[in-house]
């Protein structure tokens, strides 16, 4: 890696890392006796909030890493609204290798719900047959469970677990859910 890529980071780090204090005693788990003193500092750094570009910038340098040391960072905080939770999904997926694009779930939200995590179909097939679609992606229940993505909600009301399986199952069934343009 060139030093040129690493100069933000280390900006970004010599302007928010301060010597651990607090909890000074207590090891982060998992990390080597030797790396215990930096990786209490780059803890007690990463509780103030870092603007988005410099988590995300964060994030990239320390994932590739050999393990433990990306277990030191916090998960991102996204916001709760449509675009935080499309970030939080693809942030999950990404993780676990599902494919899917910001566009390609954005897509699909408005057109199945309008945006609405709350929203339940009462009118097609899959209500008549007593299991309509609901929330944000409109995924039935049993598409829920089969398809329910690790590290999620089990309600199938909550944004990102319903943006998750929706695009486990459009994964598995087409791809991707950028390959989805009408109901699935």
């Amino acid at each position: 890696m060139h030093l040129r890529r690493l100069l933000p980071l280390v900006a970004v780090a010599a302007a928010v890392v301060i010597p651990a204090q607090a909890h000074a005693d207590v090891p982060v788990a998992g990390i080597p006796a030797e790396l215990q003193d930096p990786a209490r500092q780059i803890q007690q750094a990463l509780q103030w909030q870092l603007p988005q570009p410099q988590q995300d910038q964060l994030q990239q340098f320390v994932q590739p890493l050999p393990q433990p040391l990306p277990d030191v960072l916090p998960p991102p905080v996204f916001a709760n609204d449509l675009d935080g939770w499309i970030r939080n999904a693809l942030h999950v997926l990404g993780q676990r290798g599902i494919p899917a694009s910001y566009e390609g779930i954005h897509r699909n939200a408005l057109r199945e719900s309008g945006g609405d995590p709350h929203a339940i179909n009462t009118w097609d097939s899959n209500a008549a047959a007593g299991i309509p679609s609901k929330g944000l992606m409109q995924v039935i229940d049993p598409t829920f469970t089969a398809y329910h993505v690790d590290g999620t909600s089990w309600d199938i009301y909550d944004p990102v677990a319903n943006i998750a399986a929706a695009c486990n199952y459009a994964a598995h069934r087409y791809g991707s859910i950028d390959n989805v343009f009408g109901a699935y």
